[in-house]
């Protein structure tokens, strides 16, 4: 196996000294040595390659903490992206419903168009389309426009048709169907997972070949931002049955870990693995997926007081997706089979229910290192932090949201107070909470240098600075996506540090990114290295150099 000695430039490990060496030895898809230049190569062997780093940064490869691989691929290749300003160019309901019928237009009748990252919050007129405007731009087509959370959608007559929605069906617990209040008929409005079923999947009207199709561009994506371990994390049957289509022998260029709807088990666990799965050893199944409430955009995120202000009086403090009682019995069957699970809890309240629900699965079954995770935990309380140390829970934060929503929180959802505690990591940091951060693609893109940006600065796009006393270091950010990480999903033995034995996924920077916080989105990609060969190289990449 070829070996490869990495030297000249700045050496980030990530291990736990946050040691930088002077030079790295791989052998094949596996780090050999780090250490000093001379000692290595003293012993490297007299064919190795040498890699001149030339004064540029090299750490480990970026692993994605929570995302819903591959849909940023479906979305460029099948749907209509709605996304508005900084995320996209949609500015107002004419756009969106124009594009939607340019859309429709090269769509065989009968076939469905799906528009896709709607944000009523960003655009002009402040609302979702409507049922009527939906009818307006096709009649012989389903429509079905998806908000840019994944928590709701507006679907047109024709697609409540296909979906069998009639003003006589009731709402699911944990959704709920938008109705006229005076006549009771159906808006077209579709709130919660349960109430838009198979439509608020990442896999809707996606087929084995335009999986794969989605999946190939989605994978040159993330490696062109330096991510070589992905995930998905709301895998169901469909998704799962895609990525084990994979024959084993063959390496689909990325490494995805694979987070299981948490209703699929036991069936799941006694049937369907073993005689499916395992499949390809570069898809690995995961935490098991789980839910308490909405997104924040929508005011569905579980409060435990009101939010700044409320949309919805009859629900001020926003939408649980369950009862404690399920999420007990829940959590309890997963916890009890050994299972390390994920829960999406955006606000306090949502949070609470679970770590409830954690602490009583303990009592019941003890079990020293679980790792069960609570995704984006964004309005996360102090004694929250505390109480989840002592529980054995981890988090996984989304500080995204700061930059793209920061001054509707600020405005509108959380008001001055509680926006100033958003993705609180410093706090998670002061009680000795390890953590992640995230950027849940396709919610906002997998962008790892941009997301520790908005982790360390804390800016919202106005340039209004929400919590000075929650900015994190840039080296906590940055392990936050490697080491932490891996940690997270029980794979810090494997990869997410430059040391012995483990992967040789590395990527390599324009500037050391430790240098000059305020310039973190300065430093770019220039290459990505997965199992010690080269899948990414930035166009001049050899001309850019920063010496700091």
């Amino acid at each position: 196996m070829p070996s490869t000695l990495y030297f000249n430039g700045t050496i980030l490990t990530m291990d736990a000294q946050n040691s930088s060496p002077e030079a790295v030895l791989t052998e094949g898809k596996r780090i050999q040595a780090v250490g000093a230049e001379a000692d290595l190569r003293a012993r490297m062997p007299a064919d190795s390659h040498e890699y001149n780093l030339q004064g540029r940064t090299l750490m480990p490869a970026f692993i994605d903490p929570h995302g819903h691989f591959p849909d940023p691929g479906f979305i460029r290749l099948f749907r209509v992206d709605l996304s508005s300003p900084p995320l996209g160019d949609c500015k107002h309901m004419a756009q969106a419903l124009n594009r939607i019928r340019e859309k429709a237009g090269e769509t065989p009748e009968g076939e469905w168009v799906m528009g896709v990252l709607f944000d009523n919050t960003a655009i002009r007129e402040g609302r979702m389309p409507t049922r009527a405007e939906l009818d307006d731009v096709s009649q012989r087509h389903p429509i079905w426009v998806i908000h840019a959370s994944g928590h709701c959608g507006v679907a047109n007559s024709v697609a409540l048709q296909r979906r069998g929605l009639t003003c006589q069906t009731p709402d699911p617990e944990g959704g709920r169907f938008g109705r006229d209040p005076e006549t009771g008929a159906l808006t077209g409005l579709i709130e919660g997972l349960s109430a838009m079923g198979e439509m608020g999947d990442t896999d809707f009207l996606i087929d084995r070949e335009r999986f794969w199709q989605g999946f190939e561009a989605c994978r040159d994506e993330y490696l062109s931002y330096g991510v070589t371990y992905a995930q998905n994390a709301w895998a169901s049957q469909t998704m799962l049955e895609h990525f084990a289509s994979q024959p084993a022998d063959l390496d689909p260029g990325i490494d995805i870990e694979l987070l299981p709807v948490g209703s699929l088990e036991p069936e799941l666990s006694e049937h369907w693995i073993g005689t499916n799965w395992p499949g390809n050893p570069h898809f690995t199944l995961g935490p098991r997926k789980l839910f308490t409430d909405g997104a924040f955009q929508l005011q569905t995120a579980f409060l435990s007081t009101p939010y700044f202000k409320p949309s919805d009086p009859c629900h001020p403090c926003g939408m649980v997706y369950t009862s404690q009682e399920q999420l007990d019995a829940d959590v309890r069957k997963l916890h009890s089979k050994g299972l390390q699970m994920h829960c999406h809890c955006n606000g306090d309240a949502g949070a609470e229910m679970f770590i409830d629900a954690v602490e009583k699965a303990l009592i019941a079954h003890p079990r020293p290192d679980h790792r069960h995770t609570i995704i984006h935990g964004q309005a996360l309380r102090d004694d929250q932090l505390e109480r989840m140390v002592q529980l054995g829970l981890t988090v996984s934060f989304f500080p995204a949201h700061i930059h793209f929503w920061g001054d509707r929180h600020y405005d509108t959802f959380l008001g001055p107070q509680r926006s100033e505690r958003i993705s609180p990591a410093a706090s998670a940091e002061r009680f000795g909470l390890r953590y992640t951060i995230h950027n849940d693609a396709s919610v906002t893109p997998t962008r790892p240098i941009h997301l520790a940006h908005c982790a360390v600065n804390r800016k919202s796009v106005s340039g209004r600075v929400l919590g000075e006393d929650q900015k994190i270091s840039v080296l906590s950010a940055l392990r936050a996506q490697t080491i932490d990480a891996a940690w997270q999903v029980f794979k810090d033995e494997q990869r997410g540090s430059v040391e012995p034995g483990k992967v040789a996924d590395f990527v390599v920077l324009s500037r050391n990114p430790l240098h000059d916080p305020d310039r973190l989105t300065d430093t770019r990609v220039l290459e990505t290295i997965r199992n010690g060969q080269s899948v990414f190289a930035a166009p001049h990449a050899e001309q850019e150099i920063e010496h700091t």
